[in-house]
C-alpha cells in the first residue's frame, strides 16, 4: 500500500480518496475550501452520491483518509482540479497550475504525480515543465523519452458518471498516458490496487486526446438529437415518437433530446478540441452551438405561451444538469430559469427535490422561488419539465391537463 495526496476534493478528487482509503492505501486529501475540508474531517460528503458517504465514513472512522489544506510528501499525487474555459472557449488552466505548485515543495525522488483533471492536448507536458523549473533538484521526464526521470508523470482522465460514481470508480476500464513508458507503468502500480476494469497503456497526449474524443461524441450524437426536436416542432411532428421508430432500425440508435448539455464534462470539453484545431473541428464546433442555443429555443417557447396570460406563473419542474444528482454545474435548466426571471412579468417556481435552496444568482432575482411539486402543479399556467428526475416521472400526468406544458425532456410523451 502507498501514500497517496490527492489535490481537489470536487466530484472526481473526494470519491476517488475515499476509495483509495478503501484498499487500503493512506489518503491524504487536500482542498482550499476550508468548508469543504472541514466536512470531510468530520466525515460528511458535501454533495449527495449514491454510496459515497457509506464510503467516507468508513475511510475517516478508521484513519486511512484525512483532509487538509495543504499537500504533505507522499508517494503519489493525484491532481482532480477544474479544467472550466475562460473568455472566447479557451481551456483555462489556472486550477491545474495552482495545483502543481501546491506540490511542487514536497516532490521527493521516485513519486508519481497524475493528473486526472480533463484537460487539453499538451497539459500534462504543461505540467511537467512546471514542476521541472520549481524543482531544478528533480529530474523530470520528457515526452516520450526512455528511462532517467527522478519523478513519473501520468495523464489518466476520470471517466465516472454522476450517480454513478463510486460503482464506475472501480468496473471502467481506464486509459493510462504517460509522458513515458516508464511513467504509465508508475500509475498503473496504483490503478490496478482499486480498478476491476482492463486498463490501457498509452502516451499522455493520446490520453488526452481520447478523453476530449469521447465527450465530443456525446455531446454531437446529443445535438443531432436537440437538432430533431427542432426541426420536428416546426413540422410538427411528436420527435419522441419519430426517434422511437427510427430506433427500430438495427443499427440506428439516436439519443433522446434535451433542454440543453450541462455538467462539467460535455459542456466544456468539446471546446477544448475547437481551440486545438479551429479550421478542422467543423462538425464538432456546430454541435457545441446548437446544444448551447437549445435553453434559449426553450424559453422563447416558454414565452410565447405566457403572452397568453395576463400575471402567468412558470413552473420549472429540475435544474440540475441531469437526473437524480445534486450537480447544478453548467445547468441549461439554470440557464432557462435565469433567462425567464429576466421577464419581470413573470413569476418563476422551481420544483428541485435534489437542493435545499436555489443558487444565490437565482435568488437574488426576486421573483423564482423554490416549490414542492404539489404547489407548483396548483398555481401554475405554465409547466416546464427541464429535467427528468424519477420522482417526476412518478407523477400523475392527468394532474397537468388544465395546465398549458412544455415538455423538454419527452417526460409526459
Amino acid at each position: 500500500m502507498s501514500k497517496v495526496c490527492v489535490v481537489g476534493l470536487g466530484y472526481i478528487g473526494l470519491p476517488t480518496a475515499a476509495m483509495l482509503a478503501s484498499r487500503g492505501h493512506e489518503v491524504v486529501g487536500c482542498d482550499t475550501n476550508e468548508r469543504v475540508v472541514s466536512m470531510i474531517r468530520d466525515g460528511h460528503a458535501h454533495f449527495q452520491e449514491p454510496d459515497l458517504q457509506m464510503l467516507l465514513t468508513a475511510a475517516v472512522q478508521v484513519g486511512r483518509l484525512r483532509a487538509q489544506t495543504t499537500p504533505v510528501e507522499a508517494d503519489y499525487f493525484i491532481l482532480a482540479v477544474p479544467t472550466p474555459f475562460k473568455d472566447g472557449k479557451k481551456p483555462d488552466l489556472s486550477y491545474v497550475d495552482a495545483a502543481t505548485d501546491s506540490i511542487g515543495g514536497v516532490l521527493k525522488r521516485g513519486d508519481t504525480v497524475i493528473l486526472e483533471s480533463t484537460s487539453p492536448i499538451g497539459a500534462t507536458e504543461r505540467l511537467t515543465e512546471r514542476l521541472a523549473a520549481a524543482r531544478p533538484d528533480l529530474v523530470f521526464p520528457r515526452y516520450q523519452q526512455v528511462g532517467g526521470a527522478d519523478v513519473f508523470v501520468t495523464h489518466c482522465p476520470e471517466r465516472i458518471l454522476p450517480g454513478q460514481m463510486v460503482r464506475e470508480l472501480v468496473s471502467n476500464d481506464r486509459i493510462i498516458g504517460g509522458m513515458t513508458d516508464e511513467c504509465s507503468a508508475s500509475a498503473l502500480n496504483l490503478y490496478e490496487t482499486f480498478v476491476s476494469g482492463r486498463s490501457f497503456l498509452t502516451d499522455c497526449r493520446t490520453a488526452e486526446f481520447v478523453k476530449l474524443i469521447e465527450n465530443s461524441y456525446r455531446d454531437v450524437n446529443i445535438a443531432f438529437a436537440n437538432e430533431l426536436s427542432l426541426i420536428c416542432e416546426r413540422l410538427n411532428i411528436d420527435v419522441w415518437r419519430a426517434i422511437e421508430l427510427a430506433n427500430k432500425h438495427p443499427r440506428v440508435n439516436i439519443l433522446q433530446p434535451g433542454a440543453g448539455v450541462g455538467g462539467h464534462c460535455i459542456a466544456v470539453d468539446p471546446w477544448f478540441v475547437v481551440d486545438a484545431a479551429p479550421d478542422l473541428a467543423r462538425v464538432i464546433r456546430v454541435a457545441r452551438e446548437v446544444n448551447d442555443s437549445k435553453p434559449h429555443w426553450v424559453c422563447e417557447r416558454i414565452l410565447k405561451l405566457a403572452d397568453r396570460f395576463r400575471d402567468p406563473v412558470v413552473a420549472c419542474f429540475g435544474i440540475t444538469y441531469k437526473p437524480d444528482v445534486d450537480d447544478l454545474r453548467e445547468s441549461p435548466s439554470i440557464e432557462i430559469v435565469q433567462l425567464l426571471a429576466q421577464q419581470k412579468t413573470l413569476r418563476v417556481l422551481v420544483v428541485e427535490p435534489n437542493v435545499t435552496e436555489l443558487p444565490l444568482a437565482i435568488r437574488q432575482m426576486g421573483n423564482v422561488f423554490l416549490v414542492d411539486a404539489e404547489a407548483a402543479q396548483r398555481d401554475a399556467d405554465i409547466v416546464a419539465f427541464l429535467v427528468g428526475h424519477k420522482q417526476f416521472r412518478r407523477l400523475e400526468k392527468n394532474g397537468f391537463l388544465n395546465k398549458v406544458v412544455v415538455d423538454a425532456i419527452g417526460i409526459m410523451s
